[in-house]
Parts: structure tokens; C-alpha cells; sequence
């Protein structure tokens, strides 16, 4: 009986993380924000939420695979940029779902999402002194001066936006996991008390305050689909 529940605990898991996964990838295909040579996404959030439901290992597995399949299909920076697709979500999924993993409450998640903004920008600062260099060829010196106006504004808003998108959606689909048998049933089901209509007002100004640095001051542009 105990072998049966981990075994159908195991498939559900694996089930979940599969799907966590392909709709990562359909979202960074569909909806996107380029910024010069740089993307804003919102894969990062999906995988993310995968990892605060599966733990932080799904996170990474997904992370990669999702990397992966972006760097066969739609990208056209090879494996420069699935190095750098893996270290941004990677960095910030991971971080944010393993202080989850051993913290679960709210204070336990904004912890989390507040530690994987800072881990993915300062990951993302130092190996894009690493990496862009060799994918642009260009001089390290020419990368480090788009740091203050590129590279550093972008990957901290990319990681806020993320976050937010994250606040916003955790509860919902945690929710919708309990009712289908994909997580456990918990006493915490989304209910709109005043704490979740201000966490999702915070989140959705953050959005906001994203998108208009996006557009207004990163000259970026929208784009649906390939």
C-alpha cells in the first residue's frame, strides 16, 4: 500500500513537472518582450512555480529542458544562450523554491523571491562579463560599460517581473494542483482574504512598473509568437 501511494506520488510528480515544463516553453514562445539582443519572458515564473510545488530539483531539470528545446527550435544564439537561459532561470527558480522548500509559509516565499531577484541579477552581472563577450566578439570593457544601462536594469527587472507574476499565481494554481490530486490537501486554499488582494495589487503595480521600463526606458517591444 505504501509502495503504491510513492509510486502514484512519484508519477504525479513527474506528470507535473512535464507539464510545468511544456507550458514554459509555449509561454516564452507566444509572449515575449525583446530588449535589444536580450528577452524578457515570463518562462521564468512557470518554472519557478514548478519548483515551489515539486522542489527545487524540478526546478533545475525543468530550467534546463526548457533551455534545451529553446536552443533546438527558436533561438538563434546556440549554445551562448542556452548557457545564459540556464544560469538566469536556473539561479532564480532554484533559489526561490529551495528557501521555500524549507520555509513554507509567506514570509517563507517573498524570502525566497526577494533572495532569487539578487541571486539571478548578480549571476547574470558576472557571466554576462563571461559570456556576451565571446558571443558578441566584442572587448569584456565594451560589455562592462552596458552594465549600468542594459544589462544590470534589464536582468533586475526581468527577475522583479518574474517575481511578481509568481505572488499572483502561486495560490490559484496551488489550489487547482489540490483539487486534481497533483499536491496534497492543505487548509491554506486560495481565498481572497485582505492579505491576498494586497500581495496581488503589490504584484500587479510591479508588473506594471516593469512593462513601463521595458518600453519607456529599455526601448523594448512586444512580440506574440515566433
Amino acid at each position: 500500500m505504501i509502495s503504491n501511494e510513492k509510486t502514484k506520488k512519484r508519477l504525479l510528480t513527474l506528470v507535473g513537472v512535464a507539464v510545468f515544463t511544456a507550458l514554459a516553453y509555449v509561454v516564452m514562445l507566444l509572449i515575449h518582450f525583446p530588449v535589444s539582443f536580450l528577452t524578457l519572458d515570463l518562462k521564468d515564473a512557470i518554472i519557478t512555480l514548478c519548483g515551489l510545488y515539486f522542489g527545487p530539483i524540478s526546478a533545475l531539470i525543468s530550467s534546463v529542458i526548457v533551455a534545451l528545446v529553446e536552443m533546438v527550435t527558436v533561438s538563434s544564439t546556440g549554445i551562448y544562450g542556452f548557457v545564459m537561459n540556464v544560469l538566469g532561470t536556473a539561479s532564480f527558480s532554484v533559489t526561490v523554491s529551495l528557501i521555500y522548500r524549507y520555509k513554507k509559509s509567506f514570509l517563507g516565499a517573498v524570502i525566497g523571491l526577494l533572495s532569487g531577484v539578487f541571486a539571478m541579477t548578480a549571476v547574470m552581472m558576472l557571466f554576462n562579463l563571461i559570456v556576451t563577450p565571446r558571443y558578441m566578439h566584442v572587448e569584456v570593457a565594451m560589455v562592462r560599460n552596458m552594465i549600468p544601462t542594459l544589462l544590470l536594469p534589464f536582468n533586475l527587472v526581468k527577475a522583479v517581473f518574474n517575481a511578481a507574476v509568481v505572488l499572483i499565481l502561486y495560490k490559484p494554481i496551488s489550489t487547482v494542483l489540490q483539487k486534481t490530486g497533483f499536491l496534497p490537501k492543505s487548509k491554506s486554499a486560495f481565498k481572497l482574504d485582505l492579505r491576498t488582494i494586497l500581495v496581488s495589487i503589490a504584484a500587479i503595480l510591479l508588473i506594471a512598473v516593469s512593462l513601463v521600463i521595458v518600453f519607456c526606458v529599455l526601448h523594448g517591444s512586444f512580440r506574440f509568437g515566433v
